[in-house]
């Protein structure tokens, strides 16, 4: 799989991701754009990570910036869990297991082969603070390893205002159920 952009794909991409930033920018500082963009002009790698996380349908934008690090971080901002992301089981075991009606990946599977990870329940926790999200959806939740060995993994959502966390066996999967995930640049 071609891990890189060309000139036109970055740029058209870079000019994607530079419109959202400037009409939701979460972190509140517009004036960091140009360290962004040069950011991710230096990391080919993330920067296709990035649009992966764009052509499956989770609008990325800059939710955080840890100005120790120099690091900004991504999630998935788009209002209903991606919709290239949906109807994944859990994981790679998951999708193994299943015998009959296999879903065509696994979130963590799939999250894996485009470089980005999974949000756990408190970095979901967080992205629900900044909006409203997954109000008709839910997405799949980096699982406990104690949760994931009993056969479960959780997932979340946003309901009467409020941000519930549950449970299903992981192999699992729902035409409204996705995953969003979170790239550190």
């Amino acid at each position: 799989m071609k891990k890189n952009l060309n000139k036109a794909q970055t740029d058209q991409f870079l000019a994607i991701l530079k419109d959202r930033f400037g009409k939701i920018n979460y972190i509140k500082q517009p004036k960091l754009w140009e360290i962004i963009e040069q950011k991710l002009t230096n990391a080919p790698q993330k920067l296709w990570s990035l649009n992966a996380m764009e052509e499956s349908g989770g609008e990325p934008n800059v939710v955080l910036y840890d100005s120790n690090a120099s690091e900004f971080i991504f999630y998935d901002c788009v209002v209903e869990s991606p919709k290239g992301r949906r109807s994944f089981c859990y994981d790679p075991a998951s999708l193994a297991s299943r015998k009959e009606h296999k879903p065509a990946h696994s979130a963590i599977g799939f999250a894996d082969e485009i470089g980005i990870e999974m949000l756990n329940k408190e970095e979901y926790r967080f992205l629900q603070s900044l909006g409203k999200f997954d109000n008709k959806t839910s997405s799949w939740l980096l699982t406990p390893k104690k949760i994931r060995d009993l056969g479960g993994a959780i997932f979340g959502d946003c309901r009467y205002d409020t941000v519930f966390t549950y449970h299903n066996g992981a192999e699992s999967y729902y035409g409204s159920r996705g995953f969003r995930g979170k790239l550190v640049v």
